[in-house]
């Protein structure tokens, strides 16, 4: 089954909104809580004064998407490194996409940008899974200085979603600013998804862009993964415990 991987700062009360277990209820989820350290204080010391604290957030994180009804476990980790615990994790549960949580209520409208090098087959791939059977819409948006070769595009994507019985509509935004393009599109939806860019997710997730468009949407991010099983093995420092 698809996997999600839900990073969360755990010990700073970032949590979920009900729309984002609702949505992700077709997945397997794993709720990671890490916590990031000073660079002088060990990990084991702080797990044994956070643990039971922590673990007991995650517990009842697991339980609301359980209620919604998913399946999920989860993962504890101190740190010094949340990007290179989160890229490890991820490596590790083969996680298809990754979700900077936002704030959403029922979700009714997806809006799945495909704009760049992304990869659009593995986007339409969990937009399906994701959907599922369920009355959620989905725009596709995709940004472009070739209108032909833009709309082409966007149209083969719209009819691969279109023959698994989702309500589609497009948006094509042609030589408009990407980044400024998506933002407007994001108005009257609820979610987006988009693509991981080579050669690393952790330039997204971590990076401008991504954060840029969690802050500006407010809603939930899914980050698609290019390839979780071609992922780079990396260990994280010997700092880092889970």
């Amino acid at each position: 089954m698809t996997r999600v991987l839900v990073p969360l700062a755990i010990l700073e009360g970032e949590s979920i909104s009900s729309g984002l277990s609702t949505l992700l209820g077709p997945m397997d989820v794993t709720v990671l809580g890490y916590h990031v350290l000073p660079e002088q204080t060990p990990p084991d010391q702080a797990r044994l004064q956070y643990e039971d604290r922590a673990t007991a957030a995650l517990d009842d994180l697991v339980a609301e998407f359980e209620a919604a009804g998913g399946h999920a476990d989860h993962r504890l980790v101190f740190t010094h490194d949340r990007e290179q615990t989160v890229d490890r994790v991820a490596a590790e549960t083969a996680a298809d996409a990754y979700a900077i949580p936002g704030v959403t209520g029922p979700v009714d409208r997806l809006l799945v940008t495909v704009t760049g090098d992304v990869a659009v087959d593995r986007i339409c791939s969990f937009v399906v899974e994701l959907v599922g059977d369920r009355e959620i819409g989905v725009t596709l948006f995709l940004a472009t200085d070739d209108e032909a070769g833009g709309r082409e595009s966007i149209e083969a994507a719209s009819k691969r979603l279109s023959e698994h019985g989702i309500d589609v509509e497009t948006e094509l935004a042609v030589d408009e600013p990407p980044f400024e393009a998506l933002i407007d599109a994001a108005t009257d939806h609820d979610a987006i998804v988009m693509g991981e860019r080579a050669p690393s997710l952790r330039s997204l997730i971590f990076g401008e862009e991504a954060e840029r468009v969690a802050s500006e949407s407010v809603g939930p991010v899914l980050v698609v993964r290019e390839d979780p099983a071609g992922a780079s093995e990396r260990g994280d420092r010997p700092s880092d415990t889970t």
